[in-house]
């Protein structure tokens, strides 16, 4: 028999066993790869970790034949951000127009991979996790920093841009990047703008999000601690097209998302 590769299993990390493997693949891709920090980052363990992490739900992805965690997602819902004290965007964001909008909120953050695993059906089980995970939660409104390498804005200047010319969020759910590392997405005027070039630098996990109806922010936020440029992404589950919903929920390929082993209600 051929073999057709791996399948995969999606469930919210339940014990500390988990959830250490999540941190050791963020910090394989987020430090080793990225060249990030933090100040509670384990560089003798091998974990990226942080405050924010028991509060959070940590959505993993899990190679079947091996055992492995091969990809994670950390989600963070209204209720446990009142626990926290805040979304963890919030040090880069004002959110107050989201949380003036009464709608359910999931904030979205250390989306990875490893790298053997990319541009394949880990992604697309990730994605399916989420919006079972969605489903399940009644959310309406997803949000959270994505990041593209670097912290020198004049090389980022046609993704930043397009982003600001075609992309930004409606007035109502458009958030803005905090003053102290405010960068102006608006850097090269829209008639001028190498359209092309723009999204052959745009990180996949963005291009992902604005192929689903996604938008962004006002400003991007510079991170030295991790060595990114941060934008922030908003989408609305509302305004989505048919055609958006079924590349989100997998029906488009004759799938439907099912709902992770360990998702709790409420």
């Amino acid at each position: 028999m051929p073999d057709r590769g791996p399948s995969f299993t999606v469930s919210i990390a339940e014990t500390e066993a988990e959830l250490r493997a999540a941190q050791a693949l963020r910090y394989d891709v987020f430090v080793r790869e990225l060249g990030g920090g933090g100040a509670l980052v384990d560089h003798d363990a091998g974990l990226e970790r942080d405050a924010f992490d028991p509060f959070f739900d940590h959505m993993i992805v899990r190679d079947d034949r091996s055992g492995a965690v091969v990809g994670v997602y950390r989600l963070l819902r209204g209720d446990q951000a009142e626990a926290a004290g805040q979304f963890y965007s919030e040090d880069e964001y004002d959110l107050s127009r989201l949380r003036a909008s009464g709608r359910r909120l999931l904030e979205l953050g250390r989306s990875c991979l490893h790298p053997d695993y990319r541009g394949g059906a880990a992604m697309y089980h990730l994605w399916t996790g989420l919006a079972a995970y969605v489903e399940t939660h009644g959310i309406e409104i997803l949000f959270g920093v994505a990041s593209f390498h670097g912290t020198d804005p004049a090389r980022l200047a046609e993704p930043l841009s397009l982003l600001h010319h075609n992309h930004l969020a409606p007035p109502d759910l458009r958030v803005r990047a905090l003053d102290g590392q405010y960068q102006d997405m608006n850097l090269i005027p829209k008639d001028r703008l190498d359209r092309k070039a723009a999204m052959v630098a745009m990180p996949a996990l963005i291009k992902a999000y604005l192929r689903l109806g996604g938008t962004v922010g006002e400003g991007a936020y510079v991170d030295h601690a991790f060595n990114t440029t941060d934008v922030c992404l908003v989408m609305d589950t509302a305004r989505m097209n048919d055609r958006q919903k079924r590349i989100y929920t997998g029906q488009s390929t004759g799938q439907t998302a099912r709902k992770p082993a360990g998702v709790r209600a409420g």
